[in-house]
């Protein structure tokens, strides 16, 4: 297993005892550099056994090695966690990797006895098949080809349980604590037996249960599983916010698609899926209470409120929140398919109409069908999306419809209203029907470039624009999410030609005093659909997004250094394991994002030629 903590991670060097622990890495990486010096390339045979299969043995014993330790040299010596652990992590000091049960027993994923929790089994059965994806063969165990060494001789470790304070299954929030500890117990000293994890809630198990099984690899000279050091965890998010938004208005993403891309979020701890539902070519949501909103969709491609339900429940037992957006009143024209009165006039569709009554009737319902029009609390969701966040849009809003329509520049001068104070007054109202409702509004940069604190303080700023001044919005006691667009270090991935290190330079505190820092909620990575649709979805998004998760997930101290040899490493072997799990993640080295390795190759040396 590769070492788990960063040289910038917070760490014991002040004492006695961590200098020994180093001193001693330090002597067994330079004893598996020799091993490996000393005996790469030779294959002479004795009595019909070859050397060859002693000196593959001791290589991978030198290998395992140099990935367990903290400060090793090594060149594959790279963390294989992805993200980060961010609290501490303190490598074990087994010389040797333990085995696991082989093949690992159906029930190796235990809770204590006296708990419960339908969530966590479901997590077990699906956790089990990542973790163990191929099938053991014990009896190979000491065959040549594995030779004796290779493993402790403790007994294998047989179950991994998980004991949580509070096995409420609640849609998260949040506020939700998705903390979590893992530490190895043992019998004979420093040699495992088994395997534990605690966590405040089950959302914070399902992030131990990711943790572990990017821990278990597979020996397939030994036809085994092995656990390559004793090791405890203590994890937690830096920031509770963590996600991606999807776009199925430009492009739509069937069903399939969208929950396979929440299947895949969990795997770098991301907890945000930010559906970008509906926009100027396409309104492809059922409202039960205005039907003929989605004859704004593209022919036969739709959700019902059926299909949204089973997404969001998708998400749920996967402890990802779904956070709908509703862009108004620009980029709203396919509204007006089924609701003309809804635009301005037929010939002037945007921003929608401000001067009816009307036009904001029909928005309380849209979101009550969202919201069902109450706070949900624990045990009780309220509405098709239960997320405390609901977004509004509010972005790119272009007036001069309000003012060219006679009907609409009436009104404003009725009002004594310029244009721009007919957007404040659309956006501040959708907003207090989205409060009244028991949601937090969540509108883009534009809003609070606009009125700045004339916004309800319950509302989210999304700052996307580097115009925008951050610092402002949190010292005026606003939260953000933030995910700067269109430059070289840009969280949008349909920006292709941004590789992943620029998205890794980004940061969701950048510029930002540290004592505002803990109003960021956090961010997403944005995939906006004009070039996006099923056929390309998984590898636009990753194995970018995964720098983006690592940022919004892991200590500060340990993403600074996007130079950082171990970060490349770990990223490579991530994208493999998406790619194993069956995501489509693009090559890590690409000149281009989404584009197909160049020609054969081993999945960590994929890379495109410049």
């Amino acid at each position: 297993m590769p070492a788990l903590s960063s040289p910038s991670a917070p760490n014991e060097a002040a004492t006695p005892r961590s200098r020994r622990r180093h001193s001693n890495e330090s002597m067994q990486c330079n004893f598996a550099v020799q091993v490996r010096n000393q005996h790469r390339g030779a294959n002479a045979c004795q009595n019909k056994v070859c050397n060859e299969h002693r000196v593959r043995q001791r290589l991978r014993l030198a290998s395992l090695i140099c990935t367990v330790l903290t400060s090793c040299a090594c060149v594959q010596a790279a963390p294989s966690v992805w993200p980060m652990p961010y609290k501490s992590v303190v490598p074990g000091s087994a010389a040797l990797p333990t085995r696991l049960s082989a093949p690992p027993r159906l029930k190796f994923f235990l809770l204590p006895r006296l708990q419960s929790s339908p969530l966590l089994t479901t997590a077990f059965e699906r956790y089990a098949k990542l973790t163990f994806p191929h099938t053991a063969f014990s009896d190979s165990i000491d065959s040549v080809e594995c030779g004796a060494g290779t493993f402790s001789n403790a007994n294998p470790i047989e179950k991994f349980v998980i004991s949580v304070s509070d096995c409420d299954e609640s849609h998260p929030t949040l506020n939700t604590d998705e903390s979590y500890t893992i530490a190895t117990h043992s019998r004979h000293g420093y040699i495992p037996s088994y395997v534990s994890a605690t966590a405040a809630t089950v959302y914070g198990a399902l992030r131990a249960l990711e943790t572990w099984s990017q821990l278990v690899k597979f020996d397939f000279d030994c036809g085994t599983y092995y656990f390559a050091s004793v090791t405890n965890i203590t994890d937690a998010p830096r920031f509770p916010h963590r996600g991606l938004m999807i776009d199925t208005a430009r492009h739509y993403q069937p069903l399939a698609a969208v929950k396979a891309i929440v299947d895949s979020l969990p795997y770098a701890k991301l907890n945000v899926l930010h559906w970008h539902m509906a926009d100027s070519q396409s309104f492809p949501f059922q409202s039960l209470s205005r039907p003929r909103l989605w004859r704004g969709a593209y022919p036969h491609e739709r959700y019902t409120q059926g299909d949204v339900a089973a997404v969001v429940e998708h998400a749920r037992l996967r402890g990802v929140r779904v956070v709908v957006e509703f862009d108004m009143p620009g980029h709203a024209d396919s509204w007006c398919v089924g609701y003309p009165w809804l635009c301005p006039s037929a010939s002037c569709t945007t921003p929608l109409n401000v001067a009816a009554n009307a036009t904001f009737d029909l928005i309380a319902d849209l979101l009550g069908e969202c919201t069902g029009r109450k706070k949900s609390s624990r045990g009780a969701p309220s509405g098709l999306f239960p997320d405390e966040l609901l977004h509004l849009g509010g972005d790119e809003v272009n007036t001069q419809c309000w003012e060219q329509v006679p009907a609409v520049a009436r009104w404003l001068k009725a009002r004594n209203m310029s244009a721009d104070d007919g957007y404040a007054y659309f956006v501040k109202r959708v907003a207090a029907t989205a409060i009244a409702q028991g949601r937090r509004p969540v509108q883009w940069a534009e809003v609070f470039d606009h009125f700045k604190s004339a916004l309800p303080k319950e509302t989210v700023v999304h700052v996307w624009r580097r115009a925008t001044n951050v610092t402002q919005v949190l010292e005026l006691g606003y939260n953000v999410l933030r995910n700067v667009g269109y430059d070289n270090t840009s969280w949008y991935l349909d920006n292709l030609n941004v590789d992943w290190r620029g998205v890794y330079a980004n940061d969701a505190c950048a510029g930002v005093p540290s004592p505002l820092c803990g109003l960021v909620l956090g961010g997403h990575g944005e995939m906006w659909g004009e070039t996006v649709d099923a056929s390309d979805l998984e590898q636009t998004v990753w194995p970018r997004l995964a720098a983006v998760a690592e940022k919004l997930w892991s200590a500060e101290a340990h993403t600074r250094d996007v130079s950082a040899q171990h970060v490349e490493q770990r990223l490579l072997r991530f994208r493999c394991l998406l790619n194993e799990r069956g995501v489509r993640a693009a090559p890590v080295r690409n000149t281009k994002a989404r584009e197909a390795p160049p020609g054969p190759g081993a999945c960590e040396s994929q890379r495109r030629r410049s």
